[in-house]
């Protein structure tokens, strides 16, 4: 039976179960509400309910029993943009809230669910759950992936990404001013070695290198672009918070609650602006570009009349 053991982060005092664990775990709201039914969240010892509130620093302990192997399960996701289509590739836009495929104790819409329901016939190289898959977006991440339709297609992709030679251009607002205001972070990035939920930079863990640049400042907060040359899980947010500029709107990194809620952010404020490569099977160089979510617009429009 997986188990997880945590002192609640400060971002998320106050924070009822079920939106913790999403946050903290990548649980859907509804696995997480499942969970805390059965018995299999307590904090300092005492059994909570799924709309209980999380109080910072006291220990929480999570368990709960394995689900069968995750499936393909074709639901519409309206917002999922269409940006580009073949015979070997799909370039999508992704919305926040949407993970890229399914895994155990995420009961959500996934891009692969949506595009089964929309007709798609994607490759089916790689695990079951993540056929056509050669990269991933968090959950919490708007913007462009790009999926494999053919199966020359997953193969010449999944060789681009592992060569570094896929352009990602992300924007993210970050929490307070980077100094300098463009620069690279080079830090190996693995698991926390404390709290398995969650990733860091650490001595042990894979080569992660992040090249910033300051697009516009704000009061108490920055709008970057960022260059990823590597492609680890949570690079962006773990590098940004090891030099104590978190994403907006991220509590799992330290970011400020306060400042998400005013400026409506419940996600971070990270988004997959660019996205560019050679076409796997015509050899032409391929470019898209994503606009903001209307969240993350809307949080820009706030800082700047700030």
């Amino acid at each position: 039976m997986p188990q997880r053991a945590l002192p609640v982060p400060d971002g998320l005092d106050g924070v009822r179960v079920d939106a913790a664990l999403a946050k903290l775990l990548g649980f859907s709201r509804t696995f997480a509400a499942e969970v805390a039914a059965t018995g299999g969240v307590t904090l300092d010892g005492r059994a909570l309910g799924k709309s209980d509130k999380l109080a910072a620093g006291a220990w929480l302990d999570v368990f709960w029993e394995e689900r069968a192997e995750a499936q393909i399960v074709p639901v519409a996701v309206p917002d999922l943009g269409i940006v580009h289509d073949d015979d070997d590739i799909v370039v999508v836009d992704k919305p926040a809230g949407v993970a890229a495929h399914p895994s155990l104790g995420w009961d959500g819409p996934t891009v692969l669910g949506a595009l089964a329901a929309a007709g798609y016939r994607i490759a089916t190289t790689g695990a079951a759950e993540r056929q056509g898959v050669v990269h991933r977006l968090d959950v919490g991440t708007s913007g462009l992936m790009v999926v494999a339709k053919s199966e020359r297609a997953y193969v010449a992709l999944k060789r681009a990404f592992k060569e570094r030679e896929v352009e990602k251009i992300y924007h993210a607002v970050v929490q307070g001013h980077p100094d300098p205001l463009s620069g690279t972070i080079d830090a190996p990035i693995g698991r926390h070695p404390s709290h398995s939920w969650k990733f860091a930079v650490t001595p042990t863990g894979k080569d992660s290198v992040t090249h910033y640049e300051t697009l516009e400042a704000f009061v108490g907060a920055s709008l970057l672009e960022i260059h990823l040359e590597t492609g680890r899980t949570h690079q962006i947010r773990v590098h940004m918070a090891a030099h104590r500029h978190p994403c907006v709107g991220d509590p799992l990194y330290g970011a400020d609650p306060t400042l998400s809620a005013r400026l409506g952010l419940t996600r971070q404020w990270l988004h997959a602006h660019r996205l560019a490569f050679e076409h796997p099977v015509t050899g032409e160089w391929s470019a898209f570009t994503s606009p903001y979510a209307p969240d993350l617009a809307r949080a820009l429009e706030i800082l700047s009349g700030d």
